[in-house]
């Protein structure tokens, strides 16, 4: 990959824009329309944030689905609600849960604007007219996006009505996995080779890059895996493994980014007013922090390999699960 995360300056420029979401998160936390001298309802320890936020950066960047993975977490922690009396608090405290998962997402963002900073400068530079490969890539990314951002806005409350929920997940996590190891098996087929040949990101087309867009909006049902169904998307669409996992992390950010900022606007107070702002703080830097472990090995591991241990993976931890769920351990 041209665009690989090795250099510690990247570290360190991750570093300080964390620090800064974390000022602004802190100023948020502080408004005078959130009241802080009401304990919160159901108060996250900070053992429960740090859990959550590295769930969410480990698993955010690989094909396993993140969300899945921490409404997991959640419901074996006893978060969410769900011992209220009333339905209408817990929903209040779902909405919260959901909006604080959400907004963690903004620390792996962070890593990945660090560790791919000459990339996303490159893309930058062509919105400036200096680099035509940094446009078109920044108008690939768009046109990525707006299929996810249409179907968000228009089906948001259904998909949280009917597909939050642990079955939901499983049957998600276990088609994605066969899913995983079909492509991978055809792409052997197709070149013996680990999808390593096909086309790069500077040679991606907007008519490829619709085509992950469009298929970025299967991930919209938790468990599906937002990165699982980007970099698949990418290379039946005739990308190589590293360009469509480059591609897959940048599409995030934009798309992570507009759904971070989306709930923090929706339910940012309501969040503040059940969780303390420590957990926010907690939250995001353990997501930034284990997001970068997981891009860094992810990266180097698919340089040498293929996806198919995701594929396992997602099949055993279903099975493990489905059968957690009928027995009544979860």
């Amino acid at each position: 990959m041209p665009y690989s995360c090795q250099t510690p300056k990247r570290f360190c420029l991750s570093v300080v824009l964390l620090s800064i979401f974390c000022m602004l998160a802190s100023a948020f936390a502080a408004s005078p329309e959130v009241d802080t001298t009401t304990p919160p309802q159901q108060a996250m320890t900070i053992g429960q944030a740090a859990i959550l936020g590295v769930v969410e950066g480990l698993t955010e960047y690989l094909p396993v689905s993140s969300t899945g993975h921490l409404l997991l977490a959640e419901r074996i922690m006893g978060i969410g609600g769900g011992t209220f009396s009333s339905s209408q608090e817990a929903q209040q405290t779902r909405d919260a849960t959901d909006a604080y998962t959400i907004c963690i997402q903004a620390g792996a963002i962070i890593a990945v604007l660090g560790l791919y900073f000459r990339r996303v400068t490159q893309m930058m530079l062509g919105l400036l007219g200096r680099s035509p490969i940094g446009l078109r890539l920044c108008i690939n990314v768009v046109i990525g996006f707006l299929p996810a951002a249409v179907i968000g806005l228009l089906f948001n409350t259904t998909i949280k009505a009917w597909l939050f929920g642990p079955w939901p997940v499983v049957i998600a996590w276990f088609v994605g996995g066969v899913m995983i190891l079909a492509v991978y098996w055809w792409k052997q087929r197709q070149t013996g080779s680990r999808s390593t040949t096909g086309v790069s990101l500077e040679e991606l087309t907007w008519k490829m890059s619709l085509v992950i867009g469009i298929a970025q909006c299967i991930a919209m049902w938790p468990g599906v895996s937002r990165s699982l169904i980007t970099i698949v998307g990418g290379i039946v669409a005739g990308m190589s493994l590293p360009a469509a996992v480059e591609f897959s992390f940048l599409l995030g950010v934009l798309t992570l980014g507009a759904a971070t900022a989306y709930d923090t606007l929706k339910h940012g107070q309501q969040m503040l007013e059940t969780f303390t702002p420590q957990a926010l703080i907690v939250g995001l830097i353990f997501a930034f922090l284990s997001a970068i472990v997981a891009i860094k090995w992810m990266v180097a591991y698919l340089n040498r390999h293929g996806l198919a241990i995701f594929g396992y993976y997602r099949v055993i931890l279903a099975l493990v699960v489905a059968a957690m769920l009928m027995t009544g351990r979860i």
